[in-house]
């Protein structure tokens, strides 16, 4: 099996629109969380969400690219192409068929989706489409895009597994370059889904925090008063490189991504297992794969997204695995970022690759008084960012359907 390293990173965030706004304001603790703009949610539940501000795809794209693109795959093309330029890669030096991109969206183009099916019905019966409506709105256009954009021509597709699709999307790439079937893939997720619909569709679920009168502070994992989760939206972009090839052409090297693993509960379309069994198998897998023993872990990223019965059964999942390990730190960067559904797991590999890189661990906020059910083998960073020697971080994301996927970086030691 061929080595993989991380050798560029791209970011549009709640936090940021390039990597080092977003991991500043991470270590900061910064509050991503703002009245909802994107649309008038006043007869809502909530008005609130982590929006992306003051983004200009102008920046990085065409006039053409955007006229013809979902903001979902705005946020894409331009993450990716922070990260390509992060990485130093000539790809008109590279085999074109060597290259390729592996993307993941939760949603895919909801707000053209939305926009176009409302005009619809607004109107006589009459089918006025705009002709990209379908181009702009199915979910494996962006990674179409970036592969346009950049001229890769190899493995070029989408994974979509809910929230967690950006784990999957850099598990799936990691194993294409691993089996020696690529030497470069472009890969995370983005997601756009603050729509009418989408709140609208969560809401009712009593998924999210109404906590309209205190945004800032509403994603709260793991407090005793947590009542659901915000959303959130962006991309987070990584580039995956073979290791040979990186270090013949003198790259930068962040960190290596040594394991990765996948299970399914296979119990409930929205509950987590309540015993967590699944979620421990995939991050026991991940860490075998990684070569590494419990005791080895030094940071890990959860998924915690602030829900009642979610971030609970996550942590127990933790203590069950990882309850010897005095060493382990843990914080979640979603009370920061709030859930970026497609996009959280990418977002969230660029925090983890970051803290090894920097040695530091971005903190938890809004833990004001923590749930007493959880589990006090536990230690959580928060309030404040935690200076640490970190060898391996794990990177938990879960989705509805039940998915689970952890993801193991390693410090990278040539």
């Amino acid at each position: 099996m061929k080595r993989v390293v991380i050798t560029g990173l791209g970011a549009v965030t709640p936090l940021g629109n390039n990597v080092e706004d977003f991991w500043q304001n991470s270590i900061n603790g910064v509050s991503g969380a703002g009245i909802i703009t994107h649309f008038d949610s006043e007869k809502f539940k909530v008005h609130f969400a982590c929006e992306v501000k003051n983004f200009d795809p102008k920046v990085y794209l065409t006039h053409n690219e955007i006229k013809r693109s979902d903001l979902f795959s705005q946020y894409a093309m331009y993450a990716s192409t922070e990260a390509i330029q992060d990485s130093g890669l000539e790809f008109e030096k590279m085999d074109p068929f060597d290259t390729g991109v592996i993307w993941g969206t939760g949603q895919g183009g909801m707000i053209t989706f939305e926009t176009e099916v409302m005009n619809f019905a607004d109107g006589d019966g009459t089918p006025k489409f705009n002709p990209f409506f379908v181009p702009k709105f199915i979910a494996n256009m962006a990674s179409g895009m970036i592969s346009m954009k950049f001229g890769l021509q190899g493995i070029s597709y989408t994974t979509i597994s809910a929230c967690a699709t950006g784990n999957t999307a850099l598990m799936d790439a990691f194993n294409y370059i691993r089996l020696g079937k690529a030497k470069v893939i472009v890969s995370g997720g983005s997601e756009a889904a603050i729509t009418p619909a989408s709140v609208g569709g969560f809401s009712v679920m009593k998924a999210m925090s109404t906590r309209n009168d205190d945004f800032a502070t509403a994603s709260r994992p793991y407090d005793a008063d947590r009542d659901g989760f915000v959303m959130g939206e962006g991309a987070g972009a990584l580039i995956l490189e073979e290791y040979e090839h990186a270090k013949a052409r003198g790259a930068k090297i962040y960190a290596e991504l040594a394991g990765a693993a996948m299970t399914a509960d296979a119990y409930h379309m929205t509950a987590p297992h309540p015993e967590g069994v699944s979620a421990i198998k995939a991050m026991q897998l991940a860490m075998k794969e990684a070569g590494a023993n419990i005791e080895d872990l030094d940071y890990l990223n959860p998924h915690a997204t602030s829900t009642p019965l979610g971030d609970l059964v996550e942590l127990k999942a933790i203590s069950t695995l990882f309850g010897g390990n005095k060493n382990l730190d843990i914080s979640a960067t979603k009370s920061m970022t709030g859930h970026l559904l497609g996009a959280a797991g990418a977002a969230e590999a660029i925090l983890s690759i970051k803290a090894v890189e920097k040695g530091i661990i971005p903190p938890t906020i809004n833990l004001h008084h923590i749930d007493e059910s959880i589990p006090k083998d536990v230690n959580i960073v928060f309030g404040e960012a935690k200076e640490k020697d970190i060898n391996f971080a794990l990177s938990n994301a879960f989705g509805f359907g039940g998915h689970n996927a952890s993801l193991v970086f390693k410090k990278f030691n040539g």
